[in-house]
């Protein structure tokens, strides 16, 4: 996949962590041979993270992360730190720069104790080698590099291309649950389609049916039948926004599967059954239990907005209760989540798969029932289980 057609969320996300003053920001411009990040002696010179999406030979599609300082102190350095930690979730990859002349010190054990608690793929770069007038031995997933002189530089991006090589194959959306060759997707065009373009689950569904050589149809949900009455023969299967799921399922006839974009999601970035247990606890909702409704972007929330508005309106008339709402978009995911009943996330197309399984992981750890939009829309609207008849040879 070029850089143009792989998204950010679909990218590997490699980052690199270490003590202020170390050089990672020196180290990742070596290894993207740009300015991307501000250096200077100065302690602390990154105060955020700083994110780069590339091309970055011989890896391919990368997103590129340069984090604080963990070492950072006081009370902005907290926050900064903390920031760090939230690139820990999403990190396919840690890349953890040490001053070689300075060693290993508490900062990097405690970061090399998240990695392997996280069982993220590391290496140890040990920076400003051209100072050291004597180079102990180190051992296989560490290397010792230069970002002044650039020596070890092409090794650390070799090295990073076998870790990527040994990370998991990416997931198929909907191809590997296809009995055919046709696939018709509802895509609703109303206030809330952004101008000019279709969403990320949109886009990533019709590449991957292309790129196995399916065939597409797109229409809208006023124009599902005729368009289903036009075909010589069934589709293989009906995909449809969540929003359309009621009228979409009346119109699409029982022998021809039918599912959502969220559903599909909630198996590409998470758990499918995690998510659908979660849906069943729509049904235990009393007044005034808190449910946290979360998105993993961040977007103008519009009068008629899905989470804002319709979700807590679908909520209250399926569940006859009248609970209280709290709200997350993009990084802000809280870290308690003890005092919710229920959280409602979206299909997290805008997350990468590391950072959607973290929060389902949080939310297991605390034993509170989490769903996504599209399995909480057909849980309510009774047509679940015939949304997930496409997946019954998994669940």
């Amino acid at each position: 996949m070029s850089l143009n057609t792989t998204v950010s969320a679909n990218r590997v996300h490699i980052a690199f962590f270490g003590r202020r003053n170390a050089g990672k920001s020196s180290v990742v411009n070596a290894v993207t041979n740009q300015n991307l990040s501000v250096v200077s002696d100065f302690k602390g010179t990154t105060t955020d993270p700083v994110k780069k999406a590339m091309e970055l030979l011989p890896l391919g599609p990368v997103v590129i992360i340069d984090t604080p300082g963990f070492d950072d102190e006081g009370a902005l350095g907290e926050l900064r730190v903390q920031k760090t930690r939230e690139i820990l979730r999403k990190a396919d990859i840690a890349v953890l720069v040490v001053d070689a002349a300075e060693g290993v010190g508490e900062a990097e054990k405690t970061l090399l104790s998240e990695f392997s608690e996280r069982r993220l793929p590391y290496l140890i770069a040990y920076n400003k080698c051209d100072l050291l007038s004597d180079r102990p031995p180190l051992d296989q997933n560490a290397l010792y590099v230069s970002a002044l002189t650039k020596e070890g530089i092409d090794t650390l991006k070799e090295r990073l291309a076998r870790l990527n090589k040994a990370l998991p194959e990416e997931k198929k959306i909907v191809v590997d649950i296809m009995d055919g060759d046709l696939a018709v997707l509802v895509i609703p065009i109303d206030e809330s389609a952004p101008k000019g373009r279709l969403i990320l689950p949109q886009q990533l569904t019709i590449r991957e049916l292309l790129d196995h050589h399916k065939s597409v149809i797109c229409c809208q949900s006023e124009e599902l039948s005729a368009t289903l009455s036009s075909l010589k023969e069934k589709p293989a299967i009906v995909i449809t926004d969540s929003q359309a799921f009621e009228k979409v399922q009346r119109d699409t006839p029982d022998d021809i599967p039918l599912t959502s974009f969220s559903i599909l999601f909630a198996r590409y970035k998470g758990e499918l059954k995690t998510l659908l247990q979660g849906a069943f606890a729509l049904d235990d909702l009393e007044d005034g239990d808190r449910i946290l409704i979360a998105e993993g972007c961040t977007h103008h929330r519009q009068c008629n907005d899905i989470g804002a508005v319709k979700m807590p309106s679908w909520i209250e008339s399926y569940s006859g209760k009248k609970p209280l709402y709290e709200f997350s978009s993009g990084n802000e995911y809280p870290e308690d989540l003890e005092r919710y009943k229920l959280i409602v996330h979206c299909g997290g197309c805008m997350l990468n798969e590391k950072e959607m399984r973290y929060r389902l992981k949080k939310a297991e750890e605390a034993g509170i029932p989490i769903t996504n939009y599209g399995m909480a829309i057909a849980q309510m609207h009774h047509i679940l289980n015939r949304a997930l008849k496409p997946f019954e040879n998994i669940l």
